[in-house]
């Protein structure tokens, strides 16, 4: 199986991305979530002037966040800076939209915006939309402007409900998610996408790359021998991927129903914790503040060992490749991390892992 890493967009990113190239790494994505992040345009540019193999990836856009135009101006630059290096997960933008106290958009409108990306960012035409106005739209400029020649690969964001991976199935692209470790789950994915792409008529000229990959997003922990699994360091490392969900079931009182009495009792006490409710208009401003970053030491408590071995991958090394092998079977091809403690020596670990 492959392996890449994520982070958060921030400029001094580079470093991380030249480092991971230095490892033998496949790819180096950001995430695209405004609020909380920095630009992901900005620092895959510093990654692609200082890199020269690894490829780079948004993890992930949204019509939500970008109009089409903008995006495939930016993605088109990018690729005129690292020739055919660039990938692009598109969503719903469940995280960058609830950020912002919004909702997250539809998988139709997700659907257009992808045909829309992949078209302009292949040098074609598309259908463009504001309200009742529409028309077709295309780039004007090429050359140094921006690069159509070399492919962009797409990806499309699912979590467990087969709407995005039809999505998928229909536009030719790949899927990413986050925190799905379960081979089932990835087989019915991948089955909603087979059955989308079977239904739909293949038009050789619809989709700007032929690749079809599968991305995981989660984190690892190596033990240590004799080290407890549920200890502060593997806490520690994988507490951002937890605290994540139970922000998100702290927001969607619907999510936070479908968990387990324990993991109910976690979002309740982070709720507590952080001064709101459910309900409050203003949550979001309490609830993602550090979103994805190394948790504080306080909040280890809400770090449930049952949502750390759902979401993260800890073990010995036997362990962990026996997880591995179980995704790879399912359909995964690339493993990508997300670095909180040491970024430098977990990406070494995950590159000694998978040799």
């Amino acid at each position: 199986m492959r392996t890449g890493v994520i982070v958060a967009a921030h400029p001094g990113v580079e470093d991380l991305a030249v480092r991971a190239e230095e490892l033998g790494l496949h790819s180096f994505w950001v995430y695209d979530t405004p609020m909380v992040h920095g630009d992901p345009f900005v620092a895959l540019s510093l990654c692609a002037k200082a890199t020269s193999r690894i490829r780079l990836g948004i993890g992930v856009t949204s019509p939500a966040l970008r109009s089409a135009p903008a995006a495939a101006s930016g993605l088109a630059s990018l690729n005129a800076l690292a020739p055919g290096r660039i990938i692009c997960g598109v969503g719903t933008g469940n995280t960058a939209r609830r950020t912002l106290g919004m909702r997250p958009t539809t998988a139709a409108r997700l659907e257009n915006f992808t045909a829309a990306l992949q078209d302009l960012c292949a040098g074609r035409s598309t259908e463009y939309r504001e309200g009742d106005r529409v028309g077709d739209i295309r780039f004007l400029h090429a050359g140094a402007y921006v690069n159509t020649a070399d492919p962009i690969e797409f990806v499309v964001a699912a979590l467990l409900g087969p709407k995005a991976a039809a999505v998928a199935g229909r536009r030719g692209t790949g899927l990413i998610s986050f925190g799905l470790l379960d081979p089932t789950a990835w087989h019915a994915l991948h089955a909603a996408r087979r059955h989308a792409a079977q239904a739909t008529p293949h038009d050789p000229d619809s989709h700007t790359d032929s690749r079809a990959d599968s991305y995981v997003i989660t984190s690892l922990h190596l033990l240590d021998e004799d080290e407890d699994p549920h200890g502060d360091p593997a806490r520690d490392a994988t507490g951002h991927l937890v605290m994540s969900l139970l922000a998100f079931a702290a927001d969607t009182p619907a999510v936070a129903e479908q968990l387990g009495p324990e993991e109910g009792e976690a979002v309740r006490r982070l709720l507590d914790r952080r001064g709101t409710t459910s309900t409050a208009p203003d949550r979001h401003t309490k609830l993602y503040p550090n979103y994805l970053g190394r948790i504080a030491p306080q909040d280890r408590d809400l770090v449930l060992p049952s949502l750390m071995n759902t979401l993260a991958l800890v073990g010995t090394r036997d362990d962990l490749r026996t997880r591995i092998t179980a995704l790879e079977q399912a359909g995964i091809d690339e493993l990508l991390i997300q670095p909180v403690i040491d970024p430098p020596t977990e990406m070494a670990q995950l590159a000694k892992l998978l040799t």
